[in-house]
């Protein structure tokens, strides 16, 4: 299901984005709206899968989760069954917040959240215990400068 986006539907998607646990009533009176086309514009975005999951945003360093990685991997393996084995790995490790398959010299990069280096290097000691990793470089994250989730809308 295609959906044109107006103006309106911006509106209402940057309020979702900045909290979407706000009510309909307060929405519709940040966009200029009434409660009920917000509900259904909102409703048409979910179906068409521009809305996704609504969740909440932790603060990792209060608890716990003080140490952040980048992980870089390059493969020199590039089969399916590999492919499988791998991300059936990182699907299965909580502490990958994220994970990306790249162009260039980098094939994946992962974003880790653990609580210290100790608790990474175990994490580091599994992942290659159940696949074959060619390389593997860690960058430590000193500070966070910018972390969102919201989109340019």
């Amino acid at each position: 299901m295609t959906i044109r986006l107006d103006e309106m539907d911006r509106k209402i998607l940057a309020q979702l984005q900045r909290d979407a646990s706000q009510s309909l009533d307060d929405i519709a009176r940040e966009v200029g709206s009434s409660k009920t086309p917000v509900w259904n514009r909102i409703r048409k975005m979910r179906e068409a899968g521009i809305v996704g999951q609504q969740t909440v945003i932790l603060d990792a360093e209060a608890l716990g989760f003080e140490a952040c990685f980048f992980v870089l991997i390059r493969t020199s393996e590039h089969e399916a069954e590999w492919q499988n084995r791998f991300l059936h790995a990182l699907r299965a490790r909580p502490e990958v917040q994220e994970a990306h398959r790249l162009a260039g010299d980098i094939d994946y990069i992962l974003k880790v959240r653990v609580k210290n280096a100790r608790a990474y290097d175990a994490f580091y000691q599994a992942l290659i215990s159940e696949v074959k990793i060619h390389n593997v470089t860690a960058l430590l994250s000193m500070e966070e400068i910018k972390s969102t989730t919201m989109l340019p809308l």
